[in-house]
């Protein structure tokens, strides 16, 4: 017989209100997993799970206010609970960024709800569980970029200008401008535009 105290409690961030109520609801069918919250956005999610100290957060990529992997860092070294993200992004430069960030566990949404509920054990207890097919093609799959280099490419493939840039990030318009040139020769693009592409493409962005 399965007790409160045997059961682990897991909150899910999934900003689509129908995948996040299936995702519940075919949990809840799991006898040893109890969902305690159903968050929308990464910023509701890291106050929820910072108050209520779930076992595992279940999060989505990209999500409004903060994202799955800015939310795994934010998580990091301030709570316990174990992050898995389960996306639909089968790309080795988001695999990388989640587990530098601190996620146990780098699933996609195709994958069977058992294979789910089983990660979640595993997790529980220790262990770091990611998707095998993507882990196969992320071994020499890299991000070459720097961190400084990754927020001015972003934020000119947003369309900010190099002043806007330079303003938001302390930087002077000069250093703003090697940083791009680095991230562009780097990346074989053929201006910045093409930069940020080919690293959103990879999951660098």
């Amino acid at each position: 017989m399965i007790t409160a105290d045997d059961t682990i409690s897991v909150a899910i961030a999934e900003d689509q209100a129908m995948v996040l109520g299936a995702l519940a609801a075919l949990l809840q069918l799991e006898r040893d997993i109890r969902i305690v919250a159903q968050l929308r956005d990464g910023e509701e999610a890291l106050q929820a799970v910072l108050a209520q100290a779930p076992d595992v957060l279940i999060t989505d990529i990209e999500m409004p206010r903060m994202s799955g992997i800015e939310l795994a860092a934010q998580l990091k070294g301030k709570s316990a609970t174990k992050v898995i993200v389960l996306t639909t992004f089968a790309r080795p430069g988001y695999l990388h960024r989640a587990i530098e960030a601190g996620a146990s566990g780098y699933l996609l949404k195709d994958s069977p709800a058992r294979e789910l509920a089983d990660a979640i054990r595993r997790v529980h207890r220790g262990q770091r569980v990611i998707d095998a097919a993507l882990a196969a093609e992320a071994i020499g799959d890299r991000d070459p970029l720097t961190e400084r280099e990754r927020q001015v490419l972003q934020l000119a493939g947003d369309g900010a200008s190099g002043e806007a840039i330079g303003k938001k990030l302390s930087l002077s318009g000069g250093t703003v401008r090697n940083y791009l040139s680095e991230a562009i020769s780097k990346l074989g693009a053929a201006n910045r535009v093409e930069a940020a592409r080919i690293a959103r493409a990879r999951g660098w962005l």
